[in-house]
């Protein structure tokens, strides 16, 4: 049985995810399990997951590209070993690679490989570029997006809007809208404390 995984990073990616579940039917899926979420939050991926519990010896997991299915090589290895392990094949489309062979077993780890190095490359010169600037006093690093808006938290918490929907509406974290709240309330907790 061919079963299909689509991923995209965000939910604005609508398109992206259509596409892949389009070409994972094309190519004869039955059954496809698709999410939207990051490679890299900490959140599970729980349709991979699923993909991984549903999959059951001589089944084939296809994804369209390989940067869909892993973040990084030793969680591309893991997904293999668990894959390896029911006795299920891994077909990635675009590069022609199904690990039934020994073959694509080698060109997936080797290209695997590549990805991280190249990852790891691209973030050491980002880092030796950052160091640069810094020197030459050009880089003042991020401007604080969250504590910027903290009268708007603010104004919205007088309304009795919920923290939640404040960070839904402003397009913050919760943590920064409680941490606005906090912030607020720091001096009046002082001030009330302090002996008249």
């Amino acid at each position: 049985m061919l079963v299909g995984y689509a991923r995209t990073s965000t939910l604005d990616q609508k398109a992206s995810i259509e596409a892949q579940v389009r070409d994972l039917m094309a190519a004869g899926c039955e059954k496809i399990f698709q999410e939207q979420v990051s490679s890299v939050d900490v959140v599970a991926r729980e349709q991979l997951a699923a993909l991984l519990d549903f999959v059951r010896e001589g089944d084939t997991a296809l994804v369209t590209d390989l940067s869909r299915l892993a973040r990084s090589v030793p969680h591309l290895l893991s997904i293999l070993d668990v894959l390896g392990k029911k006795g299920v094949s891994l077909r990635i489309m675009n590069m022609g690679i199904d690990t039934s062979t020994p073959t694509g077993k080698l060109m997936l780890t080797l290209l695997g490989g590549i990805s991280c190095w190249e990852r790891e490359i691209m973030l050491e010169r980002q880092r030796e570029g950052v160091a640069k600037a810094k020197a030459q006093g050009k880089y003042k690093g991020r401007k604080p997006t969250a504590m910027a808006q903290a009268e708007e938290v603010l104004r919205l918490k007088a309304q009795g809007v919920g923290a939640s929907e404040i960070a839904a509406r402003l397009g913050i974290g919760r943590a920064s809208v409680y941490r606005a709240l906090q912030l607020s309330q720091a001096p009046n907790r002082t001030a009330a404390n302090r002996p008249e």
